[in-house]
């Protein structure tokens, strides 16, 4: 068999508004230099160097010069796909498939994920790649350390996929922690890009053509706006992995968080040594000598123009005051 061509292809798309107020529109969390000094953009592009050929970077018209800023740093070319809007994952990844080969083996990350032990992660990678080369379209599940309510699910059996499941709520969130084959669902995909094209344009026609009409158009991998209005805003999970009978998962055992909740980065940081007091408060943002009184396990975030302060268990509700301050158009997103 021939040695494939892997493409990384990086997906920047997502304001992180479960991070506000660290991460804003003009600062989505994946270009933070919260974590060890770097992005978790920057973090992403470098880990899958060794595996990759080329590099695909899909992103919007607000933050890819953030994004050029960052590929700059690793001197080797890399094609920018700049969407006009944004459309979900399904058309962001259908837009690297038509720059890409046919036969060339597309990787999807997201761009704003923590992943440790990378002889795991490598080891993985090579899996998917051996199943993708056997025209499947491989998922990785991560084994739940928890029961979280802020992740899809995976059930499965070996490598073949049984369901995927929605968010659950916290009692089916145990139930899938004790049955022990159900997967978090990760959000990184692996496959040819002529598969990925052949089966959306199987489950989701109108999403195909209207993308690929969308992508004929570009100019140097600009996207035109009318063009891209005209594409139905679905993710890849729902017009392609949930529907197929081609899925296979691949299942993690590196080290994994999507840092979607000040939980995970309060994990995260006191993981890495970040200062933490007698009752498991943490600040971040501010050298500002603070001090907590009466409460535990208290997440202070400060910002030259807002604090927030929160139970480190209640971090899915931020969402609630993102929203909230959507609808006033307040100018502190």
């Amino acid at each position: 068999m021939a040695i494939s061509t892997v493409t990384h292809v990086v997906l920047t798309g997502g304001i992180g508004s479960r991070l506000w107020p660290l991460s804003r529109k003009t600062l989505p969390k994946q270009y933070l230099e919260l974590f060890d000094g770097e992005s978790l953009f920057e973090k992403t592009v470098a880990r899958n160097q060794n595996v990759a050929t080329n590099t695909i970077v899909v992103g919007n018209i607000e933050n890819y010069k953030m994004s050029d800023a960052i590929m700059a740093k690793f001197r080797k070319p890399f094609t920018h796909i700049v969407e006009a809007v944004p459309r979900n994952t399904a058309a962001a990844i259908a837009f690297a498939a038509f720059a890409s080969n046919p036969e060339d083996i597309l990787l999807i990350t997201p761009s704003d994920h923590i992943i440790e032990k990378a002889d795991l992660y490598n080891e993985a990678l090579k899996q998917a790649i051996q199943l993708a080369n056997q025209d499947y379209l491989i998922t990785f599940g991560i084994k739940p350390t928890k029961p979280e309510t802020g992740y899809g699910y995976i059930e499965f059996e070996n490598e073949n996929v049984i369901a995927f499941h929605e968010k659950p709520d916290l009692k089916t969130a145990n139930a899938y922690l004790e049955k022990g084959n159900y997967f978090w669902n990760s959000g990184l995909f692996c496959f040819k890009a002529e598969k990925f094209l052949a089966e959306l344009e199987k489950q989701e026609p109108e999403v195909y053509w209207t993308a690929k009409t969308a992508w004929n158009a570009n100019e140097n991998g600009f996207l035109d706006y009318e063009l891209s209005l005209n594409i139905p805003s679905i993710s890849i999970d729902y017009a392609v992995m949930e529907r197929s009978a081609a899925i296979k998962v691949v299942p993690a055992q590196f080290a994994w968080s999507d840092l979607g909740s000040f939980e995970s980065v309060y994990d995260y940081l006191v993981n890495k040594g970040h200062p933490i007091d007698s009752n498991k408060n943490i600040v971040i943002g501010t050298s500002m000598h603070t001090t907590f009184i009466g409460v535990k396990n208290c997440i202070l975030i400060y910002t030259v123009d807002a604090l927030m302060v929160l139970q480190k268990e209640n971090s899915q509700e931020v969402k609630e005051v993102y929203q909230q301050l959507e609808l006033i158009a307040s100018p502190l997103l």
